[in-house]
């Protein structure tokens, strides 16, 4: 049985669900399953089965990958072929277990069958744990660009059991740090020099509080996105050599460049920006080889960007969605960021692994 977790709650009304975190709590799994009433469930895991216990009533197990090649509606129409030939119903459930890419997948899969069957997560990377396990947000990429098809679906609870951290690659700690590093700047504090369980619980705090006063980002919950916009542009400009998180640190500097920039905070600031990203060894200057243009065009695609180009900026009222930014300011914003010799960091050669 697992040692003491820390629980937070995210309070949704009938939606409200709870966060889990501590070594050993993915074992409460079959006390989830049992409130949620499912006589049976599918477990869809990029890990090894062991990995997931026993959930308590028969249990179909599907094998998925992480990594956003996979993350795709192919992906999400499999798996709910395999749903149907289960015979899984509404009353059912589904589990995952893996990292971000594979909670996004399988989080859509179950919000599409049968118009929603309940899903429990089992976030099995940082990334996955801090961030892309909690708030219901589903998705997977198109061509045309990232998290394009998606839809809310709350999970009935979400398993953040820190012994699976002991297997990630340096890199996917980093990829981690990226969602931590940006939380300091919308409104978690400095948590630098933390353990990496209150760091998820920060995190997962912040984005509870977030997600409960504006579950369907028409406002308060743009905040979630600091980094993001550039981040994503990287991912794709560099056909995902760049990771979700390093993107995330890289555009967070560049948000407080921007915000800079556009006169919303001071020199001291915009420093801080890069010391905090740079204090987790994440990188803050662009991959070489990418220009301004390229990423502008592909910010254009961000789905926050109604009119325009739109960022969340940090300023004088706190971090906030800001359209109509300049495209002249964006592109010396950019291009004053350098883009040296590729780092280590952003190349292809650590990518397998967890995500």
């Amino acid at each position: 049985m697992p040692q003491e977790f820390r629980r937070i709650d995210v309070p949704l009304g009938a939606r409200s669900y709870s966060v889990r975190i501590g070594p050993g709590v993915r074992h409460t799994l079959p006390e989830v399953v049992a409130e949620t009433g499912a006589a049976r469930v599918v477990i869809v895991s990029a890990r090894p089965s062991t990995w997931v216990p026993d959930p308590g009533v028969p249990a179909l197990t599907l094998e998925a990958k992480d990594g956003e090649a996979d993350k795709t509606l192919a992906t999400v129409e499999e798996l709910c072929r395999r749903f149907a030939e289960f015979g899984l119903t509404r009353t059912d459930a589904v589990v995952s277990c893996g990292g971000g890419t594979t909670t996004d997948s399988v989080g859509l899969a179950a919000a599409l069958y049968h118009r929603g069957v309940p899903v429990i997560h089992l976030p099995t990377s940082l990334l996955a744990q801090v961030d892309a396990s909690v708030g219901g947000k589903t998705a997977v990429n198109l061509p045309q660009g990232k998290n394009l098809v998606g839809a809310y679906w709350q999970p009935k609870a979400v398993l953040c059991d820190t012994d699976y951290l002991e297997t990630l690659p340096p890199r996917e700690w980093l990829n981690g740090y990226g969602e931590i590093a940006r939380c300091h700047f919308i409104g978690a504090g400095d948590l630098r020099g933390l353990s990496t369980h209150e760091q998820i619980a920060a995190g997962v705090a912040l984005k509870a509080s977030v997600v409960a006063a504006d579950e369907r980002d028409s406002g308060k919950r743009h905040i979630l996105n600091y980094g993001h916009t550039l981040g994503h542009a990287l991912e794709r400009a560099t056909g995902y050599a760049v990771r979700h998180g390093e993107g995330v640190a890289i555009g967070t500097v560049f948000a407080g460049r921007l915000a800079g920039a556009l006169g919303r905070i001071d020199e001291a600031r915009v420093t801080e920006h890069r010391t905090v990203v740079a204090s987790y060894s994440l990188p803050t200057e662009l991959p070489a080889g990418l220009v301004p243009d390229r990423l502008i065009a592909l910010m254009r695609l961000d789905k926050k960007a109604t009119t325009g180009l739109s960022f969340v900026l940090d300023g004088p009222r706190g971090p906030e969605l800001v359209h109509d930014v300049p495209e002249h300011v964006v592109a010396e914003t950019l291009a004053a960021m350098g883009s040296g010799p590729q780092d280590d960091r952003t190349s292809t050669s650590d990518t397998k692994g967890a995500s």
